[in-house]
């Protein structure tokens, strides 16, 4: 059996160590249009800042190929899938057959169309790649004024700004949304993360967009113009406004796609034999109930795991996930999970705040679905399986915005305890796998 995985991250990682747990002897190979081995994506701002290296930033050792008897293909990028004569199309290369063929392709980054960009300019980028970093690092050496602008407020440019500042930048995050990270944080929890920038070095210019990037003769930046007029100097232009399924190759495969990859429970494909995972699936959202993208990475590592042991012939099926990120903002932990803004009029709020700390729970009836916890971030991980379970537990929203979550546990059948007073309540979901069960201690 040969099992070709594109993608050499997280999903497609998850799903070649599932594969070899079932099957010892299958060929595995591994193939990635980038050079390096596996590293953590979320570290490329670390490096910036000297919080991570070359070797530091690898989160799997260098014979960890060899040891799992992968074939590791770096630089080879698939150009397009024969679905019928199985067969993978690699640029510049042999075709590569395939019995199984799973897709972890990652997202590529949206670039808006803005007067003046140029991505192979040294002094102009993204950031959700190690080369971007680099390229950023190198940028950084060659500047005289030390300014940046980083298109974005988001979870990619929040984490380039503070790598650039890291190297000496003053910079200015651009985001059209009225807060940074909008689409996570609320109005209140937006405005004690952008004075936590403000006070390390890192100026907010929201509700604005850039429409114009001026260059000088050699082509690289020299200010960029907002839509409100006002003129920014910017001697590095960094676009972090996200990222978008990278599907383009898939084209006339006949694998479905609906803005990403549609998979079934196994997280296969509507192609036999063809499975998928990570930023450029679509799964089933269980906050909201549909189908949807949710791209972080404790999903894609699931949904490659699932999808590996399928491949493998042992049957397993992925319950569904639902967004969630944590990231720490010059020493400010800040988590969300779920649905941190009600979608609608019945959906109750509930909100702790003082001078450090901000809770804010969501609930939908009895049921929690979201939560937003800024600057104490103790318990978001039984916070997290409350929220996937669909856990009926209003009666304890007090104690949770008080902080008093580490005192309950879920057990395995989905009654949540509160340990200091010895009560349960008996709220769970009946369908879901056993598999998905956790059990918190």
């Amino acid at each position: 059996m040969r099992y070709v995985i594109i993608g050499n991250s997280y999903a497609g990682l998850s799903c070649a160590e599932a594969i070899r747990r079932f099957d010892k002897t299958g060929e595995v190979i591994i193939m990635s249009d980038e050079k390096h081995r596996a590293y953590a994506r979320p570290l490329i701002s670390y490096y910036l800042e000297g919080k991570a290296t070359d070797e530091t930033i690898c989160y799997k050792d260098e014979d960890y190929y060899e040891k799992n008897n992968f074939t590791l293909m770096i630089g080879k990028k698939a150009v397009s899938i024969n679905t019928v004569a199985k067969k993978v199309i690699v640029e510049g290369s042999d075709d590569l057959d395939y019995d199984k063929l799973f897709i972890g392709p990652g997202g590529t980054p949206f670039i808006p169309p803005i007067d003046g960009f140029n991505p192979d300019s040294p002094m102009m980028g993204t950031f959700t790649k190690f080369d971007d970093a680099k390229k950023m690092e190198k940028a950084a050496k060659d500047v005289k004024r030390k300014e940046a602008i980083v298109i974005g407020g988001g979870l990619i440019g929040l984490k380039a700004s503070e790598g650039l500042r890291a190297l000496g930048l003053h910079v200015t995050i651009v985001e059209l949304l009225p807060r940074v990270l909008g689409l996570a944080l609320d109005e209140v929890s937006g405005n004690i993360t952008a004075k936590r920038l403000n006070k390390n070095g890192i100026d907010t210019a929201t509700g604005e967009t850039v429409t114009k990037i001026n260059l000088d003769e050699s082509g690289n930046p020299t200010s960029v113009v907002l839509k409100s007029g006002k003129e920014l100097s910017a001697d590095i232009v960094v676009v972090g406004v996200g990222v978008r399924p990278n599907i383009g190759f898939l084209e006339g495969s006949g694998i479905k796609i609906d803005r990403g990859i549609i998979v079934d429970k196994t997280m296969m494909t509507s192609v036999k034999d063809v499975y998928a995972g990570g930023d450029a699936t679509v799964i089933y959202d269980v906050i909201n109930k549909r189908p949807n993208i949710i791209a972080i990475v404790p999903l894609a590592c699931e949904e490659g795991r699932v999808a590996g042991t399928n491949m493998a012939g042992v049957y397993r099926e992925y319950p569904g996930g639902m967004g969630l990120n944590s990231v720490e903002i010059y020493g400010l932990p800040i988590v969300t999970i779920g649905l941190t803004n009600p979608a609608n009029e019945s959906q109750k709020v509930y909100i702790f705040q003082d001078d450090n700390i901000y809770r804010k729970f969501v609930y939908d009836g009895e049921v929690l679905v979201g939560a937003i916890l800024l600057g104490d971030i103790a318990g978001s991980g039984i916070l997290s399986a409350i929220i996937r379970q669909g856990l009926k537990c209003l009666e304890y929203k007090d104690e949770f915005l008080n902080g008093n979550i580490y005192s309950f546990v879920i057990d395995s059948e989905f009654e949540i305890y509160n340990i200091n007073k010895g009560y349960a309540v008996k709220s769970y979901p009946e369908d879901l796998p056993e598999f998905s069960r956790t059990n918190w201690r």
